[in-house]
């Protein structure tokens, strides 16, 4: 050891360690993308029990909501707790229940409307292209797309056949995907009636592997990430629930078709952060574009309006100054994590960036500056220790 810290000293050791690790991140930074698809790779062959534990932990504060306030007169706290996770979950099943029983007969409307009105849609357009250019109208002439239309259903028709293969293994894996998420909410289930145990482990196994010094800075970064992470699931949901309600009730006071799908769409979209909202947008807009051109336009003034009030009202009322992440740093959390974790990790970017930045400027940097402190009161010690003649530090006669 005290042979390795004498090289630490070596200028041509501290230059050899400093290319070294110019090549290694030239390395990692030239084949980021190979290695960002093998890490991919690597997670997806945990990713139904990852789901699980995701399930589980948005489920906790429903919960311990239903725990504190239906059940909390119930003496034993495993029955309290097991009835909690009974109530949770049937509050889950029944949401997505009623969400499909909702909105597919509407889509099977909308897209039937669709199919059926082609014609008028497409007469209404080229009518449009004929008042602003005629020249553009003539070139792009949409009548005739659809008097061939039952060309394009033979073609539709033919490459079905053809690709019959690539389109049994789409629903296969489908379906796998389906019974992936059934896997993981069981079992969510399992890791929320064994939550007790698991914590009670975790805290045994961090005591034993840890000084108490350690312990107590670990448990407190791991409570302030629970917070951020809980109040972040929590309140991103209400919001979503705030801006599909307000959707809902301004296109019921417009008159337009299709509330309960175009507000469940711009409420789900909504939990992703920057670029759901866009989405929403643009998948309400198409939705009402195939009935009535001008809902669509007024439902996209109306949603730029409310997207406005969301992030500058309603987000800063709910989530106070918790969150205050830099937006370059949210960015590239959408992206690696999207990337990585796909819409989990879309939907979870703002907290895991918020939990690294807390890191950063509460744990990372001040045991730098504390090191750099450190080595600069050694270094002034040493240059205040008196040298005699032959040049000895501290000696005297």
């Amino acid at each position: 050891m005290k042979k390795f810290q004498d090289l630490m000293t070596k200028r041509w050791f501290a230059n050899t360690m400093a290319g070294c690790i110019t090549v290694i991140c030239y390395l990692l930074l030239s084949n980021i993308g190979d290695i960002l698809d093998e890490l991919s790779t690597i997670i997806s062959y945990f990713s139904t029990a990852i789901g699980g534990c995701v399930m589980a932990y948005m489920m906790n504060p429903l919960a311990k909501f239903y725990q504190k306030t239906f059940f909390r007169k119930i003496p034993s706290k495993s029955l309290q707790w097991i009835m909690s996770i009974c109530l949770a979950v049937a509050t889950v099943i029944c949401f997505v229940v009623l969400s499909l029983l909702t909105l597919i007969p509407q889509l099977i409307e909308s897209i039937t409307n669709f199919v059926n009105n082609i014609g008028t849609y497409a007469a209404s357009v080229q009518k449009l292209l004929e008042n602003i250019d005629p020249d553009v109208s003539r070139k792009v002439n949409l009548r005739r797309f659809v008097d061939s239309s039952e060309k394009i259903l033979n073609e539709v028709t033919s490459y079905i056949s053809d690709n019959s293969t690539d389109i049994i293994n789409f629903f296969t894996n489908a379906g796998k995907g389906m019974f992936n998420w059934l896997v993981a909410f069981i079992l969510s289930v399992y890791l929320l009636a064994g939550k007790e145990r698991i914590k009670t482990g975790s805290t045994r196994f961090m005591k034993a592997t840890m000084s108490p010094a350690s312990y107590e800075h670990t448990i407190s970064f791991l409570k302030h990430c629970d917070a951020v992470l809980n109040r972040y699931i929590v309140f991103t949901i209400i919001d979503a629930l705030i801006v599909g309600t307000v959707n809902a009730i301004f296109m019921a006071i417009t008159g337009m078709q299709y509330i309960a799908l175009v507000s469940f769409v711009v409420a789900i979209t909504n939990l992703a952060p920057t670029f759901g909202p866009l989405v929403g947008a643009a998948i309400g807009g198409f939705i009402l574009l195939m009935v009535d051109p001008k809902s669509a336009l007024i439902f996209l003034i109306f949603t730029l309006i409310l997207q406005l009030c969301d992030g500058y009202l309603i987000k800063p009322k709910l989530f106070g100054s918790t969150l205050g992440v830099p937006g370059l740093l949210i960015l590239i959390a959408i992206i690696v994590g999207g990337r990585i974790f796909g819409v989990i990790g879309i939907l979870l970017a703002i907290p895991f960036a918020a939990i690294c930045d807390h890191f950063y400027r509460e744990n990372l940097l001040p045991a730098l500056e504390k090191r750099r402190a450190e080595k600069n009161k050694l270094a002034e010690e040493k240059k205040a220790v008196p040298e005699d003649d032959d040049g000895n530090v501290g000696q005297t006669d």
